[in-house]
């Protein structure tokens, strides 16, 4: 079965940047299942496995803005200390912050008296990534991942999730 819209589809992948160092790997683990067309995935990597089928291997190479948009140096900005609350603040911790576009993933470069100097672009923003993918299985969505948009797992059966409403 080809890989299309409103299909689960189970694949190992292995993460690298250009220079071929390893971010991330499934193969280790369990593989990632994701629910085709509904944006759970780079919508460039989702678009390169489009038609693929079970036993396919392919190498999909990724520009910045493809996969986690350029870095906005505008992004970098300072924030008085006070607005981290109490408790030990280090370089490199991650927060969410409210921003007039939603909640945001902030990462702390420094850390000073007054001031503490934070990042919000994706920590993978800037960089050419290669996705490395071997497709383990492709099956049609039952009504309740469609529904939730994304796969609900396979610890009960497909024919007691289908008619309940399965919390997300």
């Amino acid at each position: 079965m080809a890989i299309t819209s409103q299909q689960v589809v189970s694949l190992h992948y292995t993460l690298r940047t250009a220079d071929g160092t390893v971010l991330d790997s499934s193969l280790e683990r369990e593989p990632m299942d994701y629910l085709h067309g509904h944006d759970n995935i780079l919508a460039a990597l989702e678009s390169a496995l489009e038609g693929c089928d079970v036993g396919d291997r392919k190498v999909v190479n990724l520009t910045p803005a493809e996969g986690f948009g350029e870095r906005d140096e505008g992004l970098v900005q300072y924030f008085g200390r006070d607005a981290f609350g109490p408790g030990e603040i280090n370089a490199g911790m991650r927060f969410q912050a409210r921003t007039p576009e939603g909640q945001r993933s902030v990462t702390v470069l420094e850390v000073g008296e007054q001031q503490v100097k934070v990042d919000a672009n994706h920590p993978l923003a800037g960089q050419a990534l290669s996705w490395e993918v071997e497709v383990l299985e492709v099956r049609d969505a039952t009504r309740a991942e469609l529904s939730a948009g994304h796969p609900l797992g396979l610890d009960v059966s497909h024919t007691e999730i289908e008619d309940k409403k399965v919390p997300r």
